[in-house]
């Protein structure tokens, strides 16, 4: 039952949500106060007809002889609308006598009680001849009680209008409420109907334009991070299509010369023209595009990878990962290596830090000369690499770390331009920085910096990749 009354909830639009409940708010706390005000009216007005029969009865209650004996009629006493009846504690019931009215009444032991001393004064409603009647005893003295008994007629006429118009307010009420309510809903959400209107504008139409926010209150909150969003959304999807438009203009020179030294070797095989040094030739240019291109789509694959959420990490020794790429930069560079590292343990991804080293290692033998020496060390977190060779122009400096940047002297070496950009999205991942200058022989240098501690962590920590 509570799952299909919550489908029914939710089924129900949010403007006629605020009615029902405002409806039923007030319906209730308008039926709360009609409830306690007529209680309260009929506790008083009860009250108050206790209250002047005791003082009738008090009054009277200092000549029940000449009552007993006279039979004075109860107007005499100022009380016509009153029933007396005289209760001697003596005698037994069927002589309690009744002045002045021949109505019968159940005299019960409230009255006894008063009658024996027991009590000062009761009060009750008893029932006679299908009405209601107020009965109060007081204590008369010599074992006798005199019992004043008044029709509700009036009374009860009097509370049944009260109870009638409470009913009535509370229905206007109610009404009332509802009718608020949907003004307060449809003027009060107004806002929210115009941010639906224009997020169900953006999804149709793909246009990530900036809401409207007016006020500041909770729906401008969300209208701001909803533009948050929006604004993050278009930057992913700028570097998306940049990445996209990018890789396509990279991809066309390797895709062109590979096409062209293949028609070569169709058309050379056609013709039986070409020596066996020139097949040889333009075999090792293909082998050196298809290369190139394996490169490049390997690191367009690393650049645009974006796992969402959080990764479980584990603790990783830097200097490990050093030596594991410098033994495989070793085999394909005709450098050498100058190795100087202290022990730094950082919580992250093993293969991603190893890949941004390599990346460091390689640019560095791609520029020194044949034979010449690459320096490394790593201190307290900070891992250098600098090469001899040219170093970076000042002009260069601020673009190295961005996607597919060349300068004019690299274009016309092997490489796809992300091999940097790949460092610098590891470093951030990582809570690291990276940054190029120019290294003690003048050369390129590189400080890859990441946060750790010279000995391994407890526990694997969380990162979050950014």
């Amino acid at each position: 039952m509570s799952n299909v009354w919550g489908g029914l909830h939710y089924r129900r639009s949010l403007a006629s949500r605020v009615t029902v409940l405002t409806t039923v708010a007030v319906g209730f706390a308008v039926s709360a106060v009609a409830f306690a005000a007529y209680a309260t009216v009929r506790a008083q007005t009860v009250g108050a007809l206790d209250d002047s029969l005791l003082s009738r009865a008090n009054q009277a209650a200092q000549t029940v002889p000449a009552l007993a004996q006279e039979r004075v009629p109860s107007w005499a006493l100022g009380a016509a609308d009153v029933k007396i009846i005289l209760v001697d504690a003596h005698t037994r019931p069927a002589t309690w006598q009744s002045v002045d009215t021949t109505d019968s009444f159940g005299i019960g032991s409230a009255e006894v009680a008063v009658a024996q001393g027991k009590d000062q004064h009761s009060a009750r409603t008893v029932w006679s001849r299908g009405e209601r009647w107020r009965m109060v005893a007081v204590n008369a003295g010599d074992g006798q009680a005199l019992v004043l008994a008044q029709s509700m007629a009036s009374t009860d006429r009097m509370l049944d209008r009260l109870g009638l118009v409470m009913l009535l307010f509370g229905v206007a009420g109610m009404i009332a409420a509802g009718l608020a309510g949907w003004a307060v809903a449809r003027n009060g959400l107004r806002p929210v109907r115009r941010l639906t209107a224009a997020v169900e504008d953006i999804a149709r139409t793909q246009r990530l334009e900036p809401i409207p926010i007016e006020g500041s209150d909770e729906v401008a909150r969300l209208a701001q991070s909803f533009n948050a969003m929006l604004r993050a959304l278009s930057a992913s999807q700028h570097r998306q299509r940049q990445l996209v438009a990018d890789a396509g203009h990279e991809l066309r020179t390797p895709l062109t010369s590979l096409r062209t030294n293949l028609d070569l070797l169709v058309q050379a095989d056609a013709s039986t023209g070409l020596s066996a040094e020139n097949r040889a030739e333009l075999l090792d240019d293909v082998r050196a595009q298809i290369n190139e291109m394996t490169t490049l789509i390997g690191d367009l694959v690393e650049l645009a990878r974006e796992e969402p959420g959080q990764a479980t990490v584990e603790p990783v020794e830097l200097t490990a990962v050093l030596d594991q790429a410098i033994s495989r930069v070793r085999r394909r560079a005709n450098v050498e290596f100058s190795v100087r590292s202290t022990p730094w343990w950082v919580t992250g991804e093993a293969d991603a830090l190893e890949r941004a080293i390599t990346n460091l290692l390689d640019n560095a033998a791609k520029w020194s000369p044949t034979g010449g020496t690459v320096t490394v060390t790593l201190t307290e977190g900070t891992l250098m690499v600098a090469d001899q060779g040219p170093g970076i122009a000042a002009q260069d400096l601020p673009h190295v770390f961005e996607r597919f940047y060349r300068s004019a002297e690299s274009r016309s070496m092997p490489g796809s331009g992300l091999g940097l950009s790949i460092v610098a999205s590891v470093a951030e991942r990582h809570g690291g920085v990276v940054r190029a200058g120019t290294g003690p022989d003048g050369g390129a240098a590189f400080w890859f910096s990441v946060p750790g501690q010279p000995s391994p962590p407890e526990t694997s920590q969380v990162l979050a990749r950014s």
